[in-house]
């Protein structure tokens, strides 16, 4: 044996290799916001001459001065359409991959409304679908199209939430009618990386239809027909106001902690907390429980009541125009509807986004 290849046996080489780094994890990333408000408003005033109720009961009580309200020729499919269109100009795209539209008030039944708004955005022949989850839907869309991302079935996702919640509504019902309102809001997801600015953190959701009824629209669907007049009233949306105040601050504020932890931040750590305009007694209990001062909960329910699905996109819209939103700012965005269903995320804000609205 030669002494080269005793030194192999007894020695072998080692080549080290420098260790590689390791890959930012895959994220979807927000680019682009945009919304849109129906002109008409309706403030409390206006309600009050017709329902027994005051102006100083609906502000201190829900904390809403007026809300939008579109007109009759004008279908959820035309706010949608509008906000989608500013979400792509606000990230400066001319396509996206999939079209993901929020809401409860569809156009129809059959067929879905977010194909139609895809049309008329001129995003042909792109996956586009309805997702149903009350007031929660904009943050389970948007969980939806980060998994889409993750997956890398799609790059960009426009992710839309818009109610027509006059449609649904009993115009002389006091305990519905001074609530909600009309509008859309909209976002572009982008593939990107999980440390980059705008990328979202990991969702905390869930559900429970124990309490299915609470918030319902009896009529209309596969379970209980409507077919005459006289199911007109089975054909609004019927709450129980304090079943649903109970468990929303209850759901929000668990939801906003999952979240938060998941994202390794602490509840100190939130700059701004983006709550579903759905009370103001609502958001402001959930931030006492949590211990975060007002100033970090925006708010524009006072300006356009309970948008549904609409709300989550549109407070963030109006949260960045306004300048409540800046760059680094550890954002917790969370929601409570219909279902019952709540959700929550985590993004920092990222760096010159400017929404449209």
């Amino acid at each position: 044996m030669t002494p080269t290849s005793k030194h192999r046996e007894d020695k072998p080489l080692i080549f080290a290799r420098k260790a590689a780094s390791p890959s930012p994890a895959p994220a979807a990333r927000l680019i682009g916001l945009g919304s849109y408000l129906p002109p008409q408003t309706v403030n409390n005033a206006d309600l009050a001459a017709r329902l027994d109720t005051t102006d100083e009961w609906i502000r201190t009580r829900i904390g809403i001065a007026e809300r939008h309200i579109a007109d009759p020729a004008t279908a959820t499919s035309d706010l949608a359409t509008e906000a989608g269109l500013r979400a792509m100009k606000s990230a400066e795209v001319e396509h996206a991959d999939a079209v993901i539209l929020a809401t409860a008030t569809a156009d129809h039944h059959v067929p879905g409304t977010a194909p139609v708004v895809a049309h008329r955005l001129g995003l042909r022949h792109v996956p586009a679908f309805d997702l149903g989850a009350g007031c929660s839907g904009f943050v389970y869309a948007t969980t939806v199209a980060a998994g889409l991302i993750h997956a890398k079935t799609a790059g960009t996702v426009l992710v839309i939430g818009a109610e027509k919640m006059s449609a649904v509504i009993d115009p002389a019902d006091r305990s519905t009618a001074p609530i909600f309102g009309d509008g859309a809001g909209a976002a572009v997801l982008t593939a990107g990386h999980a440390d980059e600015p705008g990328a979202l953190g990991p969702a905390a959701w869930g559900s429970d239809g124990e309490h299915a009824n609470a918030i319902i629209i009896p009529g209309g669907g596969s379970r209980s027909p409507s077919r005459t007049t006289a199911d007109l009233d089975n054909l609004y949306v019927h709450m129980k106001g304090n079943e649903v105040f109970r468990h929303a601050v209850r759901r929000i504020t668990h939801v906003t902690q999952e979240a938060a932890t998941a994202a390794g931040w602490a509840v100190q750590d939130i700059d701004r907390l983006i709550v579903h305009q759905a009370n103001a007694r609502i958001s402001a209990a959930v931030a006492n429980g949590l211990g975060i001062p007002a100033e970090r909960v925006p708010s524009n329910i006072a300006r356009v009541g309970n948008t549904s699905a609409a709300s989550i996109p549109l407070l963030l819209s109006h949260a960045a125009i306004d300048g409540q939103l800046k760059a680094g700012h550890r954002v917790v965005v969370t929601s409570f509807g219909a279902g019952f269903t709540w959700a929550a995320t985590t993004l920092l804000w990222p760096i010159g986004l400017q929404a449209l609205v």
